[in-house]
Order: structure tokens, then sequence, then C-alpha cells
């Protein structure tokens, strides 16, 4: 029955996809983010939701003529790259065939939805509809975990939709740090009362939610995002209060287990799954230096005949950390592009810091550069210990704050003298 549903809603909203292409993109990033089809039972799990809603907003956009002059930024160049990158690296992939075009095919489609994306993305109210899509998608995960902890007394993991991205317990404490300072954003641009409070009370059940994930990633992440919010806040004593209070609240909530495990982060020599990152982290960068330019390709990390050219008798399984996942695979020129991306997000968060700060009618721009930075933090230190190098979320991100930065260049640059003044109208246009 579920099922049925499910579909019948999909089969609903496609057709308003090519009617609305920006709809298709809120569509798309639902389905990709949130993945509500693992959340069913019988054929519409298998089913290719997101080429299907693709599909349609791009049917759409053609027809609607959307596209005709797409906006080009240094993120679309860099995706671009990307692509050209990821695909020379696995025609000279090490790993097996099968395996390796899997994973570029499904990176290649992340890229081109990514681009289509940002070709849509042209103002202020399709950048707040898209932040809301990406709250929803994870926040929803956030809700229900903090629920769980909750009713649990933190007793048990929380864990992610099967078959997904974010399945694992440390990959969705990630993913809901990031989202945690969307949701602020969010908040602080809500102008109902039930609204903001509303997504109060889901920030702070997603943030019991990452604790009681028991990543101890996420801790660090947390910490990191906790430590940039306060410096970016405008009453820093205040700011310092509440983080301290709930902060401490989270924490204390959990049972003994969890700080036992929490206290392992200060004797990682003594810790087994410490101890084997770092082993991991250094057969991933022999790997990289083995084969700079092209890497061993999509899963070589994985593969045993591939970690025996460096390291023979060495784990072959995930690297769990972004930087050395990106080096082992892809080598150090896919690595620069990559790493350049994030580099330009940073950029862009900071410029509309700085370039909107006290003008009311770029209050949102400013609100949304102060929060995706610290999302850029929780992704980067969180990552730091996770494999979760090609996340479509975070990339999405990075689109947001491109987009946002064109938004806010545009209000900034003075109107023609004909839009200021009125065009004077020709007097065989005058009314009799």
């Amino acid at each position: 029955m579920r099922d049925l549903v499910f579909v019948a809603v999909m089969l609903g909203l496609l057709p308003l996809a090519v009617y609305r292409p920006f709809v298709g993109v809120l569509l798309w990033c639902w389905i990709s983010f949130m993945n509500p089809h693992r959340l069913v039972y019988g054929f519409a799990m298998e089913l290719p939701w997101a080429v299907a809603v693709f599909a349609a907003t791009f049917t759409g956009a053609i027809l609607s003529g959307e596209l005709r002059r797409p906006r080009v930024d240094a993120l679309t160049f860099l995706l671009l790259a990307l692509l050209v990158c990821i695909t020379v690296t696995s025609v000279t992939a090490l790993g097996v065939p099968a395996d390796v075009w899997a994973k570029h095919d499904a990176v290649m489609k992340v890229i081109l939805g990514l681009l289509l994306t940002s070709a849509l993305l042209t103002e202020r109210r399709r950048v707040h509809a898209l932040v809301w899509a990406m709250v929803i998608a994870i926040g929803y995960y956030g809700v229900r975990g903090g629920i769980f902890a909750i009713a649990t007394g933190g007793n048990y993991r929380v864990w992610g939709p099967p078959q997904t991205m974010i399945t694992d317990n440390n990959h969705l404490a990630a993913a809901m740090l990031v989202t945690l300072p969307l949701m602020n954003y969010l908040r602080l641009q809500s102008q109902h009362r039930v609204v903001r409070n509303g997504l109060a009370v889901a920030m702070a059940l997603t943030l019991l939610a990452a604790v009681g994930s028991y990543s101890r990633g996420a801790l660090l992440g947390l910490c990191a995002v906790a430590a940039l919010m306060w410096w970016r806040s405008h009453a820093k004593v205040l700011s310092a209060a509440v983080l301290a209070v709930v902060l401490t609240g989270a924490i204390t909530f959990m049972p003994p287990q969890w700080m036992d495990r929490m206290h392992t982060l200060g004797e990682y020599q003594a810790d087994g799954s410490a101890t084997g990152r770092l082993e991991l982290w250094g057969i991933s960068w022999k790997l990289a230096l083995d084969r700079p330019l092209l890497g061993t390709g999509f899963t070589g990390p994985y593969t045993r005949e591939v970690v025996d050219r460096v390291a023979p008798g060495g784990p072959a399984r995930a690297v769990h950390s972004i930087w050395f996942e990106l080096l082992s695979e892809q080598g150090f020129v896919t690595f620069a592009v990559w790493l350049a991306m994030t580099l330009t997000g940073a950029y862009w968060s900071q410029r509309l810091i700085r370039s909107t700060r006290g003008r009311p009618e770029l209050a949102w721009a400013h609100d949304l550069g102060r929060m995706s930075q610290a999302s850029l933090v929780a992704y980067v230190v969180s990552g730091t210990f996770l494999s979760l190098s090609y996340w479509d979320f975070y990339w999405t991100l990075l689109v947001v704050i491109g987009a946002t930065w064109s938004i806010a260049r545009r209000a900034e640059q003075p109107a023609p003298a004909a839009a200021r003044h009125g065009s004077p109208v020709p007097a065989g246009w005058r009314a009799a």
C-alpha cells in the first residue's frame, strides 16, 4: 500500500516538473537527499526516480526556454572539469571495471543534476525554496533520530535510511551537522513565530540525533560548528550561554557508554578503529604517490589487488577520509579540482558576509553566507573521518552559495539610467 501511494504521488509530480522546471529541481533534491523511496517496500524502492525527475526537469527547462542563457560561474567550470577528470581516471582505473563505471555513472548523474540546478537557481525565492528542500530532506532524519534518542534514553545508535549514502551512523551525523546551520538560516528568515519555534525544536532534536549517533567525528564537527557560530554571533555572551546549555544538556542526556566511546578520542593509540584509519590513510597516500596523476580510479582502495601494489596484505576497504579517498582514487590533479570547489564556496561565503553587512535588503544573503560557512566547516571537519567525497548534498550547498553570491552581486550593481528614471515614452505611444 505504501508503494502505491508513493508511486501515485510521484506520477502526479512528474508532469509538474515539466510544467514548472524548478519544481523538478526541488523534487530531484528531495529524492536524492532524503531517499523517500527507501522508506517504502516493494517495487517502488528500486525504480530510478532521480533519473525520471531529471529527465522531466530537463525537458521542462528546454521547453520553457530557461536554459537559453544558463548562469555560468567558477563552480560550473569546476564541475565540468571534475566530470572530465573522473572520466579519464575511470578509463585508466585499476579496479573492477563494472564497479568503476557504476560509481562513475552515479557521480556523473550528480554533476549533471547540479549543472541543471545551477542554471535554474536564478532568484532569491528559488534559493530559499531549495534550502527548505535540503533542510526537510535531512531534517526529517534529524527530528526522527532525536525522538528515537529520547525514547530509548540514548542507548541505541541513530542510523540513516538503508542503501543510501547516509545509511551509516557516522555519515548521517555529518549530514545533520551540515544541515543544522541551514535550519538556523531558515529560522532567522521566517516571519511566522510558529515556523521559527518549530525550526528551533527541529534543531534541538537534530543536535541530539547527531550526538546519539555515537560518531566521534561528528562530535569534533559539532564543536567546530559551535565555535564558528559563536564567533559569527552578534551577542557573544548570550550565544556562549545558549550553546553551553544546549551542548551540555545533550551530552549529559547520553548514557555512560556514549561517554566511554568519546573518551577514546584522546586514546587513539589504544583504539583499534582509530589505528585502523591511520593505516588506511597511510595506504591511500602510498596509492596516490604510486599514480599521482590518475590515481587508482573509483573503488581502487577497496580492491585487494590494487592495495597489494603498495601494501601487500593491508586492509582494502573504505578509506574513512574525504581527503585520502580523493587522493587515492583520483590522484592529485582531480583532487586539486575537487578542493577548489570547496575553496570557491568558502570564498563566496566570506564575500557574502562582508559585502552584504549592514544592507537590510540583502540581510537574507548575509545570514545565508554566515550559516553556509558553518556548514562548510561541519563538512570539512566531520568528513576528515568519513568517506563522503562525492556527497551530492554538499555539492548542492556549494551551488546554493554560488547562486546567492551571483544574486547579491547583481543587487549591488546600479540600475541603468532608464530603469532608475523611467524610459521616455515615444510620442506615438501616448494615449490620445
